[in-house]
């Protein structure tokens, strides 16, 4: 698959900047992905869309706020992104920086209220190793001094709405630099509803890094190398797919990250460990029998991934119907149901 296949044209003006105040009352576009016919709903009616017996499974990681702004001793600007603790050495956590120059080791970053971080090594070029100065820990830090990593898209500084908004109301453990989008539009009542109904749900967890936004820019689409993100399937979650598949009920992702545990599970049988499965056009679904979803950007592994579900010519022409309808795209925007 070449490049330009996964390009459209997105108007900067569809792009949603902010939270709908009511989450289930987004806009629900419905792709039949056999006949390529498209409806037009609301996400408070999920209900009537699926069936009884069918499973929802949810990825209940949780945001942390990653992104921390620091000065070098010399003054100049360093903004991290914190994506994981590193293995070795203890306490140390893996960082994208942005800064005119490579971080040294040792380079003592300091923060708005005098504590520091250091460098203590490189995880790999462009990576540094990062750990509280003086002993004090990096969740201290993170919790005083962090801010959510709001997507490049949304073109304003992170307020005190976006850690509850952008956050699922299921989340739990928190690892992700960036949320599981698609569950955004689940409320407590619109789950209970479901399961009133015989909709179940699961939840599983995959740790959403920057693997999940790297842009894709290799010529051929199949050439692009996906950054591992760690996941775990708990054995309730396997025994209620299991259970469903059985039964003759449908597996329902809820974002992409979900399906991506899921058939990484599949394939490997791991239900545990760091993956980087990068799912595009070709690839065969184990597991996953449909997908509730954002809209995404051009040229991301997520287009590539609802393309592989769907098919490109299906998914390009939902896009356009919904762009046509003026439907709010991407992290903050409407959902789409493809069955």
């Amino acid at each position: 698959m070449r490049l330009t296949e996964l390009d459209y044209d997105l108007p900067e003006e569809l792009i949603a900047q902010e939270p709908i105040a009511d989450r289930d009352a987004a806009r629900l576009l419905v792709l039949d992905r056999r006949s390529g016919a498209v409806t037009h709903s609301r996400f408070y009616k999920l209900g009537r869309l699926l069936r009884e017996g069918d499973l929802l499974v949810l990825n209940n990681t949780r945001v942390f706020p990653a992104r921390l702004k620091t000065r070098k001793e010399s003054g100049g600007a360093v903004e991290l992104l914190l994506v994981r603790r590193a293995d070795t050495p203890p306490g140390a956590w893996i960082a994208l920086a942005r800064s005119h120059r490579t971080l040294r080791d040792g380079t003592r970053l300091l923060l708005a209220d005098g504590r520091a971080l250091r460098v203590v090594g490189q995880h790999r070029p462009g990576r540094p190793l990062v750990m509280g100065d003086a002993g004090v820990a990096m969740e201290d830090l993170i919790a005083a001094a962090g801010v959510p990593a709001l997507p490049h898209y949304i073109r304003r500084p992170p307020g005190p709405a976006d850690l509850t908004e952008y956050q699922t109301v299921y989340a739990e453990p928190a690892g992700a630099i960036a949320a599981p989008t698609a569950g955004l539009h689940f409320t407590q009542a619109l789950l209970g509803e479901l399961a009133a109904a015989g909709i179940r749900n699961t939840v599983l967890t995959l740790h959403i890094g920057p693997g999940t936004f790297t842009p894709v820019r290799a010529a051929e689409v199949e050439g692009h190398s996906m950054e591992a993100e760690w996941y775990t399937i708990p054995p309730a979650a396997l025994a209620a797919i299991d259970s469903t598949r059985r039964l003759g009920g449908r597996v329902i992702a809820v974002g992409t990250s979900s399906t991506r545990a899921l058939e990484s599970y599949a394939i490997t049988g791991d239900p545990e460990g760091f993956t980087g499965l990068f799912i595009a056009p070709g690839f065969r679904f184990k597991l996953a029998d449909a997908m509730i979803t954002n809209f995404h950007m051009p040229r991301s592994t997520v287009l590539a991934l609802v393309m592989a579900l769907a098919g490109r010519d299906a998914i390009l022409a939902a896009y356009r119907e919904a762009i046509r309808h003026r439907y709010r795209f991407l992290s903050y925007g409407d959902a789409m149901l493809i069955i």
